[in-house]
């Protein structure tokens, strides 16, 4: 969350300028689960300026720990006027809150009930101190935000007043706990030990004073609202907010903060596009703005259609753009690819952002208001599964119909579903849909549909093929080894009583199991087990590292797709919503097995299971590409957008009828690298021997045909085409199958 936020480059925060104190702060609460405060003396009047992301904070589930110092009293108050030469201070006054709010407007109102639900939550911590036997007041300004995983510190002159946070000549210091400085690292750590020991008692040269007083003032004057009343009111101070700032800049003619560009968007690469993106985008452009773009995994999908983007902004002067993702992973990849654009104001939406709602109003206040004039710009980038809800639906599709572009990755996902029945209602005239494999199997009624929601009945609008792309060098040649895989006795037993019982359910016109039958299933996922856990797979697995052991000395840059176990293909073409698949007992046994048989080659074999659940899965994927990690094993998550060029070995352990996963994993497998020369890929394929007498031989036949048609194509292009001919000839001999 902190990770995400865009800091101000020189981490340098100042009243008045785009990146001021009052913007810190509210991106800091809105990210964050824990938030530390150190500060002198504050005003009532500007406790507004927390207002705006405390109750995102708090939704959150945050907690706080508060310092402040011991400025409670009128006389204290007179004290520090009198020291400032006369000029007013108004500091907050504990000793009479009751008064103090009665003064409240909506935005300190909203900032005490949000107080009220920490302290009744018990989710807040404060200190009120002084020093010891000596004259002054604590007046550090400083504390922490915090997500779990980072850190984003702050040290500064700007008080909790007006005029420290509008008006002074004051600024506010930040540091990150992902920068590389071990200094500044070490003055986070030295920070947080610092806050610890005065929550502690621990900390010499201070008095503390009671806060009970406090907390039940506040407790008791204020709050008895739950968190969506409080997100609610947050929403509407926001609103109200945006349309004034809406209407000022209207009437000054001016730009503000966020909206103002350093530069202008470009294409992130000096060469510029490659021919064939240049191409893409004037078949798109003659297609009268719509179009499917049918293109290889690893040839720059995204970079190709945020070109049409960018192309659209050199034209118009604006861009808009709604851009729908199968996975959450591939959310936040695609944010970081508009961001290599220069695109600015990139809005994310699915469950990681509580506040999607609230970010979508103001976008849609600001086209009504015709903020910026023309030029105003936007991405938004959703998943299909936020998309798909109703709420969702009606607020993403009310922008512009002719000046937005809807991007669709993976568009073979919006004919499913609830996004099949939402095509009709989809406004918007310019649309592109990206897809290594836009058919799906077996659906030629979705296929119709999403051709013509595309303009594209006949063929795809611009199309780059894997050959293409790799007698172009665009990527790595390979080398494609099959290892058909028998079942043991045992096995083999269990598999053809469930092989007879799913022959009763085939259908031999469509070559494909009817949808929806809860036997159906249940006898389909056996099977998968049956085949993922076959014991063969494991001593062929072994020997393919013995002999890449061998040969190199060592197992860097492998990659091994292990099987998932608990998710039928025949039902997969949908992503899920989470980057999760649902790991089962099943799933992490499979897992771990092919882990350790990673291990048994060498003692000093390094190797990692990389899932959804991988909390440093960016350190992991670093580890890899440097050669500190040799193998990855790892499952689905690897085919959701994950970029590993320095592999140069891939091992396809998980048997599976749909062919797009294997399609997108030997694209991940292809993309180049300066120092890989080749790629080399090993794919076990498990081929059950049916008796040609069984009732179910010509079910298994026409199963393992489609397969073999995947297998044929991965060898063709293949730089060993006529060995992968030559080891399936028995399997292939025995079914009477032609591949040739």
């Amino acid at each position: 969350m902190l990770y995400d936020v865009d800091w101000a480059e020189d981490g340098t925060y100042r009243p008045g300028e785009k990146n001021s104190p009052e913007k810190f702060f509210n991106d800091g609460l809105k990210n964050s689960c824990e938030f530390d405060l150190q500060l002198g003396y504050f005003s009532s009047a500007a406790i507004s300026v927390l207002a705006e992301g405390f109750a995102t904070f708090v939704a959150n589930g945050g907690r706080m720990r508060l310092v402040i110092n011991q400025i409670v009293s009128e006389a204290d108050k007179k004290a520090i006027n009198k020291g400032m030469n006369g000029t007013f201070i108004n500091c907050f006054n504990l000793t009479d809150f009751e008064s103090l709010r009665k003064t409240f407007d909506e935005y300190q109102q909203q900032f005490f009930d949000c107080l009220a639900f920490l302290i009744y939550n018990k989710r807040i911590d404060i200190r009120i101190i002084r020093p010891r036997n000596r004259k002054g007041i604590a007046h550090t300004k400083s504390g922490q935000f915090r997500d779990g995983d980072s850190v984003t510190s702050f040290t500064g002159s700007a008080n909790f007043t007006i005029s420290g946070l509008f008006n002074n000549l004051e600024e506010i210091k930040i540091d990150r706990s992902d920068s590389i400085d071990t200094m500044v690292r070490a003055r986070i750590k030295s920070q947080r030990a610092e806050f610890d020991a005065i929550m502690n008692g621990q900390k010499r040269g201070i008095d503390y004073l009671s806060a009970d007083k406090l907390e039940a003032a506040v407790a008791s004057s204020c709050g008895g609202k739950d968190i969506d009343e409080l997100l609610d009111v947050e929403r509407k101070l926001k609103r109200i907010k945006a349309e004034k700032e809406i209407r000022r800049m209207n009437e000054n003619n001016e730009c503000v903060h966020d909206d103002c560009e350093v530069s202008a968007p470009h294409f992130p690469y000096p060469s510029g596009p490659r021919n064939y993106q240049k191409q893409a985008f004037e078949n798109w452009k003659n297609n009268g703005q719509r179009g499917l773009f049918a293109m290889a995994t690893g040839t720059g999908k995204t970079i190709t259609s945020l070109n049409c983007l960018l192309e659209i902004y050199k034209r118009k002067g604006y861009y808009k753009a709604i851009i729908l993702v199968p996975t959450q992973t591939l959310v936040e990849q695609w944010e970081k690819e508009c961001r290599k654009f220069n695109f600015k104001n990139i809005y994310k939406v699915y469950s990681r952002n509580k506040m999607w709602k609230n970010e979508i109003e103001t976008l849609h206040l600001k086209e009504e208001f015709n903020y910026s004039g023309n030029n105003f710009s936007f991405v938004i980038v959703s998943t299909y599964a936020s998309f798909a809800r109703t709420n969702v639906f009606k607020s993403l599709n009310g922008f512009s119909a002719s000046q937005t572009l809807l991007i669709a990755d993976e568009a073979h996902n919006m004919g499913a579903g609830r996004i099949l029945d939402r095509l009709d209602g989809i406004k918007y005239i310019r649309r592109i849909g990206l897809s290594a494999t836009p058919n799906r199997q077996y659906d030629d009624v979705a296929n119709r549909r999403l051709a013509e929601f595309f303009g594209c009945a006949k063929s795809p609008t611009f199309e780059f093929s894997m050959r293409e792309a790799i007698d172009q060098g665009f990527l790595c040649r390979y080398y494609y080894y099959p290892h058909v895989i028998y079942l043991n006795d045992e096995e083999m037993a269990e598999y053809i009583k469930i092989s007879l019982q799913l022959a009763k359910y085939f259908n031999y016109d469509s070559s494909a199991f009817p949808q929806g039958d809860d036997i159906l299933m249940a006898l389909l996922l056996k099977r998968k087990r049956i085949v993922h856990k076959a014991k063969n797979k494991e001593v062929v697995f072994l020997d393919i590292l013995k002999q890449r052991y061998k040969e190199k000395g060592n197992l860097k840059y492998t990659l091994v797709y292990v099987p998932e176990g608990n998710k039928l293909d025949e039902t997969s073409d949908v992503f899920d919503a989470e980057d999760s698949i649902g790991e089962d007992a099943t799933s992490q046994h499979l897992i771990d097995r092919y882990t350790e048989i990673v291990k048994s080659i060498s003692r000093t074999m390094t190797v990692r299971e990389f899932t959804s659940s991988s909390k440093d899965r960016e350190k992991i994927l670093s580890d890899f590409a440097s050669g500190d990690l040799e193998v990855l094993t790892s499952m689905k998550c690897l085919d959701e957008g994950v970029d590993v060029p320095r592999s140069e070995m891939a091992i396809f352990c998980a048997s599976t009828g749909n062919p797009r996963q294997f399609i997108q994993r030997r694209g991940r497998i292809l993309r180049k690298h300066k120092d890989k020369y080749h790629a080399v890929i090993h794919d076990l394929i498990v081929a059950p021997l049916i008796n040609s007498a069984s009732a179910s031989y010509n079910m298994e036949r026409r199963l393992l045909e489609m397969e073999m048609k995947r297998v044929r194509d991965f060898a063709s292009l293949s730089e060993n085409a006529d060995f992968t001919y030559t080891v399936l000839d028995e399997i292939t001999t025995y079914y009477n199958i032609t591949i040739l």
